[in-house]
């Protein structure tokens, strides 16, 4: 196992160069360095506390950066606002999805950005092309939904997820943040929603996927950047770290071991 990342020819769409972060006398990130690259899935992982949190609000332009720097295409960005940031294209996907229960899986779609027809007094919501749109977005990313109409409340949270991602991916994001995607869902859901980040993958998304589960996690990624206590314990390719190491190295390979030892039968 290596502690680096080989470049590839492309620019990262997204970087992070020595990224610092405080709260008051907290330091929330430290010296924390990644890229994310188009078609490519970088997971970062962590514990409660590692600072996942606040690596994804610097991401998705809701607190700047108290030190280092962030690169769009290799040109320093300054996101002022989440607005700022999905503006140019970096979309985030929260865990509370940020849908609205009873309303239909296609006003959800479209939520904030209703397609309308006509102009002036006369302008209204194109319900029809709505409809047609998000059928049309969800089967080309391979989500099948029963009925477009049906409230998005009665979905499975992997099939809300996999709604979310259709919606960032048609609206034009190039970066997609997922923030624990699969962390309430059981194992058939997690892998529903795996195969759809695979999907958004596949269209040239570079996706940055957040997780505390690394057996989620190295199926799907390419890379992977550890935190702990708001520090990089490491930027991994997928050739470069098992899954086994990856566990390890999140958990405290030597902390599990003295953990297993404590918990051993003593001999009768």
């Amino acid at each position: 196992m290596t502690g680096g990342v080989g470049g590839g020819a492309a620019a990262p769409l997204l970087e992070l160069r020595d990224v610092g972060k405080d709260y008051g006398s907290v330091i929330a990130l430290d010296g924390v360095s990644t890229a994310v690259r188009a078609g490519e899935v970088t997971c970062v992982l962590g514990d409660n506390g590692a600072g996942k949190s606040t690596l994804i609000k610097i991401l998705s332009g809701v607190h700047p950066t108290d030190r280092g720097s962030v690169l769009l295409e290799g040109r320093p960005a300054d996101f002022g606002s989440p607005r700022e940031a999905l503006d140019a294209g970096i979309a985030t996907v929260y865990q509370d999805l940020a849908m609205i229960p009873l309303m239909s899986i296609w006003r959800n779609f479209f939520l904030g950005a209703e397609p309308t027809r006509g102009r002036g007094p006369f302008r209204r919501f194109d319900a029809a092309r709505a409809k047609e749109v998000t059928r049309r977005e969800l089967a080309a990313m391979g989500i099948d939904i029963r009925d477009p109409d049906q409230p998005v409340g009665t979905l499975s949270g992997g099939e809300r997820q996999s709604v979310a991602i259709a919606r960032a991916v048609h609206f034009g994001a190039r970066v997609l943040i997922l923030d624990e995607p699969t962390s309430a869902l059981g194992v058939k859901q997690a892998g529903v929603v795996l195969r759809y980040v695979a999907q958004a993958r596949d269209r040239g998304v570079g996706v940055v996927l957040i997780t505390h589960n690394p057996h989620h996690a190295h199926p799907v990624g390419d890379r992977f950047l550890v935190l702990n206590r708001g520090r990089s314990m490491g930027e991994f390719a997928k050739a470069d770290i098992s899954r086994a190491e990856l566990t390890a190295l999140m958990a405290g390979g030597a902390e599990l071991d003295a953990l297993a030892h404590e918990l051993e039968r003593p001999d009768s």
